[in-house]
């Protein structure tokens, strides 16, 4: 997956699992333009990977805004004359139920569906007139199922699904691929919030939700996102990835002690 001379676009870049995708394509050798609100993260995250001599610019830009999307598609166009890739990582992560407001379902469905949907339209010409390119779409397994008080985040995930089997039919005919990830238990900025950064404490729990009873890596789910942008993928579209160490193949037994079920039905 050389991909030198290619140009890469990664809203939510500054941190998770959008910056372990910068850096996996910053590495292979392109030329990786970080979206996301959040200015600090981004600006180190560019000057430390211009200081190993990679290729990497920062660009402030909240993706439910169309007008800031359009400007920094150009604004990229012109410094590096091309797009190649796009990954929709920017997330909102508001979890609501019966307390969700107007405000709240804005934001929610602003970032995660309209803003990855903004993205795909101002990036499409750039890769038309380039004969193609491949567009990764972020959604979760939350996507799939039923959690408490998660109205918002969960209907957003199985949404942005939805969507990318729209977009892969409708952009089909100029060669651009659009496929989605669904990431299970990963080892993030908000998980670590969630565990007060305790690791150690938490793996142990929330491993136990997938077969390989622990939470996965960033960079693990920033690999699947390289490979389905890369040529390795040429014949696959409209497709759902799920990178869950097993979470979605799980039924309600879970992990527990095998001989329990033997002999049953």
């Amino acid at each position: 997956m050389n991909w030198t001379g290619k140009v890469a676009v990664v809203t939510g870049g500054a941190s998770g699992i959008g910056e372990a995708t910068v850096r996996e394509f910053a590495t292979e050798g392109a030329s990786v333009a970080i979206l996301d609100i959040n200015v600090d993260g981004g600006e180190r995250l560019a000057a430390e990977l211009a200081d190993k001599g990679l290729f990497a610019i920062f660009l402030r830009v909240d993706v439910s805004d169309p007008t800031a999307c359009n400007d920094a598609a150009q604004t990229i166009a012109a410094k590096w004359g091309r797009i190649d890739a796009l990954v929709n990582s920017a997330v909102s992560f508001i979890g609501k139920g019966l307390d969700v407001t107007p405000a709240d379902w804005s934001r929610s469905l602003g970032v995660n569906v309209q803003g990855g949907a903004n993205m795909v339209q101002v990036c499409h010409p750039y890769m038309k007139s380039n004969c193609g390119g491949a567009i990764v779409n972020i959604s979760s397994i939350s996507g799939h199922i039923a959690q408490p008080n998660r109205w918002t985040y969960n209907a957003s995930k199985g949404a942005i699904i939805t969507m990318t089997k729209c977009q892969a039919l409708d952009l089909a005919s100029d060669n651009i691929r659009v496929n989605v990830v669904s990431p299970g238990w990963t080892w993030t900025p908000e998980t670590s919030k969630a565990a007060g950064g305790d690791r150690s404490k938490y793996e142990p729990i929330w491993g136990k939700f997938s077969m390989l009873r622990r939470l996965g890596e960033a960079r693990e789910i920033g690999r699947a996102i390289l490979f389905l942008c890369s040529d390795d993928a040429s014949f696959i579209t409209g497709t759902e990835l799920a990178v869950d160490g097993g979470y979605m193949g799980l039924g309600s037994e879970g992990l527990g002690d095998n001989s329990e079920y033997a002999g049953t039905a």
